[in-house]
């Protein structure tokens, strides 16, 4: 048969303890202290001391992941240490034969001679062929705009510009404007740039240069 609980005798004993004298305490309120300094400890300890524990665990895991991530990475860069300088070796040789398609200063004026050519062989009429302002110099390489207008038909101007994008050196059309002429042919003006490498001492002079603009920042 089960007990009933008297909760009134209960409280009666809470009321009538003088709870300055422990060694007059009844049982219940001995219990109740007890449970409570037993959830008490647990708790104190959590916040007093296990909590920041715990928070420097979760961190050192947190740091020991990042660890594991860049040794990972580390080793992946180290096994394909051959590949990535095969890789640089074919990049340089690229770079190298894309430079030859550039000419050097003293190579320019055959370059345009082999544009005005390209156009003369198309029966392409020359009005204006001239270089449209100085060289504009980049870091390793020199354009030259050229301002272009021939004369002729629709035809051989196309045949012009596919012989020109076909020459060894690198030449691009720009600004392309085509327009009637006076006796029914087109006359189509265009922009040119044709581009060479800079010489040994041209790029000294730009990386001097680039370093006195960054000496004169700070």
């Amino acid at each position: 048969m089960a007990m009933a609980i008297d909760f009134r005798k209960i409280a009666e004993d809470f009321k009538a303890t003088n709870w300055r004298d422990p060694g007059t305490w009844s049982a219940i309120p001995k219990a109740a202290v007890l449970v409570a300094i037993v959830v008490a400890l647990p708790v104190l300890g959590y916040f007093g001391l296990w909590q920041g524990q715990l928070e420097e665990l979760e961190a050192g895991k947190l740091a020991e992941a990042k660890y594991k991530l860049d040794y990972v990475n580390k080793k992946k860069q180290a096994v394909n240490l051959d590949l990535h300088k095969q890789q640089l070796r074919e990049i340089d040789t690229q770079f190298g034969a894309l430079l030859k398609q550039l000419p050097n200063r003293s190579q320019m004026d055959a370059l345009l001679v082999d544009i005005n050519q390209a156009g003369l062989g198309r029966g392409l009429q020359f009005e204006l062929f001239k270089p449209a302002g100085q060289e504009i110099v980049r870091d390793f390489y020199a354009e030259l705009p050229i301002t272009v207008k021939v004369v002729g038909v629709f035809h051989d101007m196309g045949a012009f510009a596919s012989d020109v994008g076909q020459l060894s050196r690198i030449v691009t059309l720009n600004n392309v404007a085509i327009q009637t002429a006076r006796d029914g042919t087109l006359a189509m003006d265009v922009t040119a740039r044709t581009f060479r490498y800079l010489d040994d001492d041209e790029v000294a002079a730009q990386r001097k240069a680039a370093a006195g603009k960054r000496k004169g920042r700070q």
